[in-house]
């Protein structure tokens, strides 16, 4: 038996002598035909015998082995072509998740832009507003108060009212004509806070530390001062009393 010249491989195209091997199995086939339609009893020439069997040159085996090659061929093919499917629509699905991605970032840039210009166009608004209360409230005259006993005491209940502080015009004056008889720079330098050394002082005779602790903003910080007096005597009065109201003995 002559020896198998092909071996069994990775997958490959055919040779051009696999390609004539083909062909053999053809012929071969194509004689046998031939060879099966003469009659039992026929006789043949040598000439005629030698062209059928001329081309009868590979075994069985030989043939096996060439069908088998073109079986891995054909098959390698196949999965070639799903592969290379495959790697196409995977190729398309990372293309469209990407495209995706893109423009769900496109638009969360877009929501992120139009929410920050919303931010901007309300603190613009609102600081429009605020510049044009400053200009009517700049613009608008201060309510003037008489330099007098009527005209603080006036000042410092409009003060009062806007702080939440407690007292009536006839609390406070009544008090006011007691402990200093109206005037503002009174002094008393007999007293036990006076032994001490922090004498009372003003319209509603303060001591410095009561005046300092119950100081109303907006106000003097000088303890003579006759409203900013007044405003932290009452305010000192409501925290103790009540409310000026309440006194009507020294405090």
């Amino acid at each position: 038996m002559p020896k198998n010249p092909f071996t069994r491989g990775h997958s490959r195209a055919l040779t051009k002598r696999h390609k004539i091997a083909v062909a053999g199995v053809a012929t071969l086939g194509a004689a046998a035909v031939a060879f099966s339609a003469v009659p039992g009893n026929a006789e043949t020439t040598t000439s005629e015998a030698a062209t059928y069997s001329a081309p009868v040159k590979y075994s069985s085996e030989q043939l096996k082995g060439l069908q088998a090659d073109v079986k891995e061929q054909l098959a390698a093919k196949a999965l070639q072509s799903k592969a290379a499917e495959a790697k196409a629509k995977a190729e398309a699905a990372a293309k469209a998740k990407a495209k995706a991605a893109t423009a769900a970032k496109k638009k969360a840039a877009a929501a992120a832009a139009a929410k920050k210009a919303a931010q901007a166009r309300k603190a613009k608004e609102a600081a429009s507003r605020a510049a044009h209360r400053a200009k009517l409230k700049a613009a608008a005259p201060k309510k003037s108060y008489a330099n007098n006993l009527d005209g603080w005491i006036k000042e410092s209940l409009s003060i009062m009212r806007a702080k939440g502080i407690p007292g009536s015009y006839n609390g406070l004056y009544r008090n006011i004509i007691r402990e200093s008889s109206g005037n503002p720079n009174a002094i008393n330098n007999w007293d036990i806070n006076a032994i001490n050394g922090i004498p009372s002082k003003g319209l509603l005779q303060v001591i410095p530390p009561t005046f300092k602790a119950y100081h109303v903003a907006g106000t003097s910080w000088n303890i003579y001062d006759p409203v900013a007096n007044i405003t932290a005597a009452a305010n000192y009065a409501a925290d103790r009393y009540g409310s000026m109201d309440n006194v009507n003995s020294a405090y």
